[in-house]
């Protein structure tokens, strides 16, 4: 099995976008020296593995391997908050823009409604359902498109050798950099693409009100290079090659820092509702659970990635915003004047 699953639900005392929690399953990146080597389940494992068949790089292991993998995963996570804070920027100079140009009377704004009933035409239905959707549902449909797309580019027989080598996460492989960041939109098992994106849906809502959508990106892109990057140094540790791949890295710092931004939230499991904990000890039992099985050595999933991930949410929960969210201003007006003295803009 690719995935087990254990589904927490969360009454939480804030407003509507926060009814709804589920802690994520322990189904996490997979991690395997080969797909078909511990595959579980009574009729799971009389099918033939499409992937046993395929040629798998491994070999030693070595500390100067790591040295790429570390300055990728801070130059992916640079990007990708520069980039977010530009995509920020854009959206408040737009918003801005669209208050400026407000009708001032009542006679200017049913003429504006009559012209643009006249030289436009109605919105398509793809155009009003994008429109009628919240701040984290636009940011979740298209991570949840880039996994289907994914899991698909899968079932395609002739793809699986270039799937293995760029999707999945490698030390020893003979692409190392890319696939940190393409494995953690990278779901083989339908089961473990569908917990962790019902899982990142429910976690969303509570994690965008809370950073707003362009610093949640940033943080998961940034999470999901650092969970693999985790993983890579646990696996050089011990000199164990292997296979990672999944979102679960990720989506723990999700995890992690909606529990550490609200640790007084109850949270019950779905089966045994009369119990209730709080949202601060669960993330503990959690991590504890995932540093056991890097202590111990279990290899059914990748518990470096998961605490790698935890730990980053935890980190930004405490230092992010105010460190390094917080500290964009320089860049801002870097930015600002840099769009003010380009011609084209």
């Amino acid at each position: 099995m690719f995935s087990r699953t254990l589904n927490v639900s969360a009454n939480i005392c804030k407003p509507p976008l926060f009814n709804q929690v589920w802690l994520p399953p322990k189904n996490g990146r997979l991690i395997r020296n080969s797909f078909h080597n511990s595959k579980r389940g009574s009729r799971q494992a009389l099918k033939p593995d499409p992937l046993e068949n395929l040629h798998i790089e491994t070999g030693p292991l070595h500390a100067k391997g790591l040295v790429k993998p570390l300055i990728f995963t801070v130059g992916v996570s640079a990007v990708s908050l520069l980039g977010c804070v530009i995509w920020e920027y854009e959206n408040l100079r737009v918003h801005a823009s669209s208050l400026l140009r407000r009708p001032g009377t009542w006679l200017t704004a049913q003429q504006k409604k009559v012209l643009h009933h006249f030289s436009k035409s109605e919105p398509g239905p793809l155009k009003k359902w994008w429109n009628s959707l919240r701040d984290n549902e636009k940011v979740f449909y298209p991570i949840l498109a880039a996994n289907l797309l994914v899991f698909g580019a899968w079932r395609i027989r002739a793809l699986q050798p270039f799937m293995v080598k760029y999707f999945c996460s490698n030390p020893s492989g003979g692409a190392v950099c890319l696939p940190m960041v393409l494995s953690t939109f990278s779901h083989y098992s339908p089961l473990h693409l569908a917990a962790n994106m019902y899982v990142l849906y429910s976690f969303m809502p509570a994690a965008v009100s809370s950073m707003g959508k362009e610093q949640f990106t940033a943080m998961y892109l940034s999470a999901g290079v650092i969970s693999s990057f985790a993983s890579f140094l646990y696996k050089v540790m011990l000199n164990q090659p292997g296979l990672s791949l999944g979102a679960s890295g990720a989506i723990m710092s999700v995890l992690s820092y909606v529990c550490m931004q609200y640790p007084d939230t109850k949270l019950s499991i779905i089966f045994l509702p009369m119990y209730t904990f709080a949202a601060g000890s669960a993330i503990k039992v959690i991590m504890g659970i995932d540093l056991a099985g890097v202590v111990l050595g279990w290899k059914f999933f990748d518990h470096a990635a998961h605490l790698g991930g935890a730990i980053f949410g935890i980190i930004w929960c405490q230092w992010g915003y105010s460190h390094v969210w917080g500290n964009r201003d320089k860049f801002l007006q870097y930015y600002h004047h840099f769009r003010k003295s380009d011609p084209g803009r």
